[in-house]
């Protein structure tokens, strides 16, 4: 998807400032002809931060900046002058943004809240001044410490969006409609499969002024955990919500085994997503009558749930408080 303005995975190569040599300056002044050593230390290298930014939606202002470097600490100087620290660089990002070493994918830092900041890459240390090497037995030594290298690697900078219910089922099951009316969001909306490329989030009002935040996830179909359809790609995204609520459209022909489909997906991408408390919506339900919702409610699985229409407006006050319960159940 070159053309989208939702980058949620960039690869960028760090490296924090190099420490600034000491110096092994000797003190000289028109009636001190052998003054001892007054060299100052070096400066440290410039760090790399991660900052969180609630301003901020996706990476792409990261796209092209392939190389980020610190800058390097300055030398020490005469009179035990120390040599300026190297400028430090603070990268912005979303809140929800993991860092991991492309090497080792080890985790090198994750910032969650808005204003978090993390260091990535320390810059080197200053190297001592000739001063710090002064002794008894060497008076006037001359010679000082280098400055610290500053470290380097190519880094993976991996979004995983930040919201309380996250929206899960099949291409236009619903998901861009219901978020569009319980919203301000305004999702891609049309009558065919994978209308939604990218994740879109909504802040749903409720009672009391309270309020929560929904995530629509492009939809998952069968295979989306071994790489099918763009289900992979952004099954991460739900990996962060304290809850998800299932759409399966009544006109399913078996809604039982949709939600089992979908859940077994889950699994087998991560088996922790399946400890997320979970609401099943029956969607479209301005297609059947009441006579017919009951009969299908036996066959429906044993978790929360509750049919809906978002083109009726039909009990989305009641979904609203379900899910409520949901988020407060997981407190």
């Amino acid at each position: 998807m070159p053309d989208s303005n939702f980058v949620d995975y960039i690869r960028i190569f760090c490296r924090s400032g190099k420490g600034g040599a000491g110096s092994a300056h000797l003190h000289r002044a028109k009636y001190i002809p052998k003054g001892g050593p007054d060299g100052g230390d070096g400066g440290r290298g410039g760090h790399i931060f991660i900052e969180a930014n609630r301003n901020l939606w996706t990476l792409i202002h990261l796209r092209f900046k392939k190389h980020i470097n610190a800058g390097n600490g300055q030398p020490g100087s005469s009179a035990m002058k120390t040599g300026a620290d190297g400028g430090d660089i603070i990268i912005e990002v979303p809140p929800g943004t993991i860092v991991k070493d492309e090497e080792t994918n080890e985790v090198l830092a994750e910032v969650t809240q808005h204003g978090e900041k993390k260091i990535l890459l320390p810059g080197g240390r200053g190297g001592l001044g000739n001063t710090h090497f002064k002794s008894p037995t060497n008076q006037t030594p001359r010679y000082a410490q280098p400055g610290e290298e500053g470290r380097e690697a190519f880094m993976y900078f991996e979004l995983k969006v930040l919201a309380d219910i996250g929206l899960v089922g099949f291409p236009n099951a619903g998901k861009s409609t219901l978020l569009s009316v319980l919203s301000a969001a305004k999702p891609k909306i049309a009558d065919y499969a994978f209308t939604t490329l990218e994740p879109s989030v909504g802040i749903v009002s409720y009672r009391d002024d309270r309020s929560f935040v929904v995530a629509d996830i492009p939809g998952i179909i069968e295979g989306a955990s071994e790489g099918k359809g763009l289900g992979l790609r952004f099954l991460r995204h739900i990996e962060r919500n304290a809850a998800l609520l299932f759409l399966v459209p009544a006109d399913s022909h078996d809604i039982n085994q949709e939600y089992r489909i979908l859940l077994r997906e889950l699994e087998k991408y991560n088996p922790e997503l399946l400890d997320k408390k979970r609401v099943l919506a029956v969607t479209k339900s301005d297609l059947l009558d009441e006579e017919l919702m009951l009969e299908i409610v036996p066959d429906l699985p044993d978790i929360p749930r509750i049919f809906i229409s978002s083109v009726a407006q039909y009990n989305l006050e009641k979904l609203k408080d379900l899910l409520w319960s949901q988020l407060t159940l997981t407190e």
